[in-house]
């Protein structure tokens, strides 16, 4: 065939197209359509039972052949022509590439030619311009000689002016050529190396020098010889002028001078010898400057600059010397300091601080009127350590204003501030004692309706306390002593907890303890149920009041760590940590709550009593629910209305009185159903009955008695149902056959699976306790070998899970 013909390089692999699904369709509809023989689902088998379906139609299987030879004959001329086609197209591509190829080669000459030609054009241009480069740096380098010239002319001429100047103290007239003079030797900097330059400039700088020696000298005839001086005022001030043309250490030299001699008189009023010296006097100090600030701007303060701020500067002197005078005071007299001295003498210097802050550094904004007063303030107790309430006396909800002003003289007052943390030591034992009194008071009768529940007074009392105490101490300082207040704060916290909240809660009397035999005793033999009760209902009421002033303690102790945290520096932030004291409240809550359960428990223990007691073997019929049911609601009627109204404030831990009451009595009341035995099918049924109604009680309890019923949270009523279920489980079980056809043994096996399916979590001696309410008279072996199915079911049951 004439692809024979194809060369080898025509051969490769089959590569495999895949179009989608939509390309495919439209080039079947563009080629008319696909054979189905194209179809990869093509069966040959199927096709020709479909083409020749009887044995009649095979005769036309010569036909079909011939027109599949005449159909293949077509294909592979298609083949063929399509094969030389492809032939012409490879020739006609590879023509055209070569003929791009030579383009790319004409293109390539082309730019090589026009980058020698621009070589050329530059080379000619450089050649031209080299002249004018070289007339223009000669031109820079005259120029730079004639400025040059003329400068050191006009150096040479300005420092034999200068010193004539100086020595007539033109001061005014001194100034422009001075800073002339300046600049020009900036310019000469670079010519260090010539010699008659160097000259030049050290004699301007030694006539700057004598300058600067001059001025000093003229400054201090003028404020220490008082009248008999010859430098008058004006010289001075224009003296003022030429000092900041000097360098900067000239000028720092006459302020320190001057600020030096300025507090000279101070000094030496309130030297350490001086009785005024000591803090009872401090105001004197601050009362000194502000006199000797006013006589100073009135008189001298004229002679200086503006922008020298000289009050400023003389005030932070002043400020820096007594800071000094004051810390070695504090130090050699440390045993006449007491609490009101320091206080009184950190108010003043706060006072004056914030004075000068005002004087110094006043942006537009009044500041509060004694704002270094003592801080007297009522505050509401629900919200003591609110975040958006701002602590009275401050400015703008802020410890401190900002400003280098405030804390520059009365920081020498911190490392003594222990005084003051031990007198709030002091101060809040003595309120601490004042509680505990109050607890210790005897209860009334009955608690006041407006009363019952709420939180004690005294805790307000405290924290208000605690408010004043905070804000003061923030005012005085935000280092060290405020991880001492800290301290205090939660010694006090534990006080509290312990000595006064505790003491709060009603103790059972040895008497009530004694009551509660004899009614024992009584129901014991008159098969009657005693009403027996550990509190009355003023000490209940007392109970829950404890629960809310805890839960106030709790949440109040939370915004009190939060705002000892924002008072103090941020690196003591971290050593702040009141979680002890809130575990504290914490667990007092949980034993307050205990209590009540207990209470609530001990009043319904007779019911129970009388349950167990009860002849359930000789019960026939079944009825109403039975008394103690009767007498468990009613106890349940007359306690937890109550406790839900006094505890409305902290529905929480009402909730969870219902929980631990049912996790507690449930058990219980299933301990007593073991106890009655034995037991007719009758009792059981009436037990199963009574049960159920406990079941419905235990279920309403935390809406008891109330006229708008509340869903109860689902977390206790799935407690109650999981209870009281097995109680019913059990009873059933009580009341399911024991005996089979075959006897004990053989009718035991179905009624251990029973066992096993409702009580899934039961023990061996719960199996024998149910036994026992049965009543069933069992022998040794026939008792082992329900044991022996117990055990089996149970191992069986444990592989399952």
């Amino acid at each position: 065939m004439e692809s024979n013909g194809l060369e080898d390089k025509d051969v490769g692999p089959e590569v495999q197209i895949s179009f989608p699904e939509s390309v495919t369709s439209r080039i079947e509809e563009f080629m008319g359509g696909s054979e189905q023989f194209d179809s990869e689902e093509f069966d040959a088998v199927s096709y020709i039972n479909r083409v020749f379906p009887t044995e009649q139609s095979l005769a036309g299987v010569d036909s079909a052949a011939a027109r599949c030879e005449m159909r293949l004959a077509g294909v592979e001329a298609d083949i063929r022509r399509l094969v030389r086609d492809q032939a012409q197209q490879r020739q006609d591509g590879h023509e055209g590439l070569l003929q791009a190829q030579q383009c790319i080669s004409d293109l390539a000459l082309q730019v090589t030619d026009i980058n020698k030609k621009a070589g050329r054009s530059e080379s000619m241009v450089r050649e031209i311009t080299a002249e004018i480069k070289q007339l223009d740096r000669a031109k820079s380098n005259l120029t730079a000689a004639i400025t040059a010239l003329n400068h050191y002319h006009m150096l040479c001429g300005a420092a034999t002016s200068l010193r004539a100047m100086a020595s007539q103290r033109q001061y005014s007239a001194l100034l422009p050529p001075l800073q002339a003079v300046m600049q020009v030797l900036e310019h000469f900097e670079r010519y260090r190396d010539i010699r008659s330059l160097s000259a030049l400039r050290d004699d301007v700088t030694a006539l700057r020098r004598a300058l600067a020696a001059q001025i000093l000298a003229d400054f201090k005839e003028a404020f220490t010889a008082g009248k008999a001086s010859t430098v008058s005022a004006k010289t001075l001030s224009e003296a003022c002028g030429v000092v900041d043309a000097l360098e900067p250490k000239v000028k720092r030299e006459l302020l320190t001078w001057f600020t030096t001699m300025q507090l000279q008189e101070y000094e030496h009023l309130f030297s350490a010898e001086q009785e005024c010296a000591w803090l009872t006097h401090v105001e004197r100090r601050y009362a000194w400057l502000k006199r000797h600030l006013l006589a100073f701007e009135d008189g001298a303060g004229n002679v200086f600059p503006r922008s020298w701020k000289l009050s400023e500067r003389i005030t932070t002197h002043f400020c820096e010397v007594t800071k000094t005078q004051l810390t070695a005071l504090l130090a050699a007299r440390r045993s006449e300091l007491d609490v009101k001295l320091l206080l009184y003498a950190i108010q003043k210097t706060y006072a004056f601080e914030l004075l000068l802050h005002k004087r110094f550094q006043d942006d537009g904004a009044a500041l509060p009127a004694g704002a270094g007063a003592e801080l007297d303030v009522v505050v509401d107790p629900h919200a003591v350590f609110d975040a958006d309430a701002k602590d009275p006396g401050s400015l703008g909800g802020a410890a401190r204003p900002g400003g280098p002003w405030v804390g520059i003289i009365g920081s020498c007052f911190e490392p003594y501030l222990s005084i003051y943390i031990s007198s709030l030591d002091s101060n809040l034992a003595s309120l601490m004692d004042r509680f505990i009194q109050d607890a210790k008071t005897p209860l009334a009768p009955t608690a006041p309706a407006a009363e019952a529940g709420a939180v004690l007074s005294s805790c307000a009392d405290l924290f208000l306390f605690y408010k004043k105490c905070l804000v003061q101490c923030a005012h005085l300082t935000t280092g060290e002593p405020m991880l001492e207040l800290a301290g205090v704060f939660q010694k006090y916290l534990r006080s509290y907890a312990g000595s006064v909240l505790r003491a709060a809660l009603p103790r059972a009397a040895a008497a009530t303890t004694t009551l509660a035999l004899v009614a024992n005793l009584q129901t014991l033999a008159t098969n009657q149920p005693a009403h027996t009760q550990r509190y009355s209902a003023a000490e209940i009421s007392r109970v829950t009041s404890v629960i809310t002033t805890a839960e106030y303690c709790l949440e109040t102790t939370v915004h009190l760590q939060q705002k000892l945290k924002e008072k103090v520096v941020p690196r003591l932030a971290e050593r702040i940590d009141l979680s002890p004291e809130q575990e504290l409240f914490h667990a007092l809550i949980g034993d307050c709550i205990a209590a009540l359960v207990g209470e609530l428990e001990a009043a319904c223990e007779p019911a129970l009593q009388a349950m167990a007691r009860a002849p359930w073997l000789h019960v026939q019929t079944v009825g109403d629910q039975s008394t103690y049911v009767t007498q468990i609601i009613m106890h349940f009627k007359n306690t937890v209305p109550n406790l839900r109204d006094n505890l409305a404030s902290s529905r929480k831990y009402f909730t969870q009185f219902c929980i631990r009451f049912a996790n507690s009595f449930i058990p219980k009341f299933i301990q007593n159903i073991y106890k009655c035995k034995p037991i007719s099918t009758a009792g059981a049924e009436q037990l199963l009955l009574d049960t159920h109604m406990l079941k419905t009680a235990l279920l309403d309890l935390p809406s008891i008695g109330s006229e708008v019923k509340r869903p109860a949270p689902a977390t206790y009523t799935k407690v109650v149902i999981k209870l009281m279920t097995k109680a019913e489980m059990i009873l059933k079980l009580v009341m399911a056959p024991l005996e089979g056809v075959g006897g004990a043994a053989g009718g035991g096996e179905a009624f251990v699976a029973q066992f096993v399916q409702l009580l899934q979590d039961a023990t061996l001696q719960d199996f024998h306790k149910v036994l026992d309410m049965k009543g069933a008279r069992l022998g040794k072996a026939q008792l082992a070998a329900l044991d022996a199915l117990f055990k089996r079911a149970g191992a069986k049951r444990s592989d399952d899970s």
